[in-house]
């Protein structure tokens, strides 16, 4: 099973927040097994287990037990993932709510119960409206719950609005900062609970957002929706093989025995595994050399000989019979019809 992610914005932003309050970013990204490579594009992937030990991290190294509320409380989403701007672009905080259910995975990665299809939802109980944070196992990093609760809080507290939060159950214990939690929460808070929500005034999704025109909503939520897309193909075994094959390319060393290697199979499983999608190692290759050679030729406006070099052919005649087999012309057809002059 492919291993949960966190957006790299996330956590460079966190690593970002913490070094400006006393940690020394080499030591804490070198915790947490991080380069600054792994987190220099905000829409690119880290391992949970990773942001889990920068989070660890950078908590002992400020001295602040209380990071993660603090963090939320000073650093709005909409600065480090398009979630948040989509939520400032949707009409009301229910559309930004609906939203965030949407695409909260775009920022975190978490398991969720069989029963429960999005991390968030509202649910009507105990006599309210109530704002859930259905994860599994959710005291395994509590921290999450801080995270989510804070930014929703201080997110809707940016537009000076009076607080909507009513009351707010956690599952975890006190972790020894109660007050932390309800001067930024704005509620009465219970810890050791059975669930982790907030009950919220139902008039706060009706509450009026939209700092963006409708046209940047749709912009962003297109982004969203190619990003989400990415993320779905990186869980499928051959999304995993085009993971690593990409870098690789280059080198005309893109093997299936190195491939399985780094996905901890056999080469009989990662075959299996490949057959069981419809898909063969040969076409995975095959397909993502032409997916990016279209992309070099058409948007890079590399030459031809450079673009074959970047897809793995050290020869440019069987390069251009490849693309000639991809396409029904030569490369430099290809790049006359589409109005390019071939370099």
């Amino acid at each position: 099973m492919a291993q949960n992610t966190v957006s790299s914005g996330y956590a460079r932003s966190l690593a970002d927040y913490a070094a400006a309050r006393g940690a020394e970013r080499g030591a804490l990204l070198a915790a947490a097994g991080l380069r600054e490579a792994d987190i220099a594009d905000m829409d690119k992937r880290v391992a949970h287990e990773r942001y889990v030990a920068l989070m660890r991290a950078a908590k002992a190294q400020t001295g602040d037990p209380a990071l993660a509320l603090h963090w939320s409380e000073d650093v709005n989403l909409s600065e480090v993932s398009v979630v948040g701007l989509l939520g400032y672009a949707s009409r009301t905080m229910g559309e930004a709510f609906a939203q965030l259910q949407r695409y909260a995975r775009l920022v975190v990665e978490v398991d969720l119960p069989a029963e429960a299809p999005t991390r968030f939802a509202h649910v009507q109980a105990h006599g309210g409206l109530w704002n859930v944070d259905h994860r599994a196992d959710p005291d395994a990093l509590f921290e999450h719950t801080e995270t989510a609760f804070a930014r929703m809080v201080c997110g809707t507290r940016r537009f000076g609005t009076t607080p909507f939060v009513l009351e707010v159950h956690v599952t975890h214990a006190d972790p020894g900062y109660a007050a932390e939690y309800e001067r930024i929460l704005g509620a009465p808070v219970r810890f050791g609970q059975a669930w982790n929500a907030m009950r919220i005034d139902p008039a706060w999704t009706q509450l009026p957002i939209q700092l963006q025109p409708p046209y940047v909503f749709g912009i962003l939520a297109r982004h969203a929706d190619a990003l989400m897309e990415a993320l779905r193909d990186s869980k499928t075994v051959r999304g995993q093989v085009e993971g690593l094959l990409m870098p690789r390319l280059h080198t005309g060393e893109a093997g299936i025995d190195e491939v399985a290697v780094r996905l901890a199979m056999s080469r009989q499983t990662l075959y299996r595994r490949l057959r069981s999608e419809g898909a063969t190692f040969v076409g995975v290759l095959d397909d993502l050399r032409r997916r990016m050679a279209l992309d070099y030729l058409a948007a890079r406006r590399v030459s031809v000989n450079e673009a074959a070099y970047l897809v793995g052919f050290s020869d440019p005649a069987a390069f251009s019979r490849a693309f000639k087999r991809w396409t029904g012309r030569s490369p430099r057809a290809y790049l006359a019809a589409n109005g390019e002059t071939p370099p």
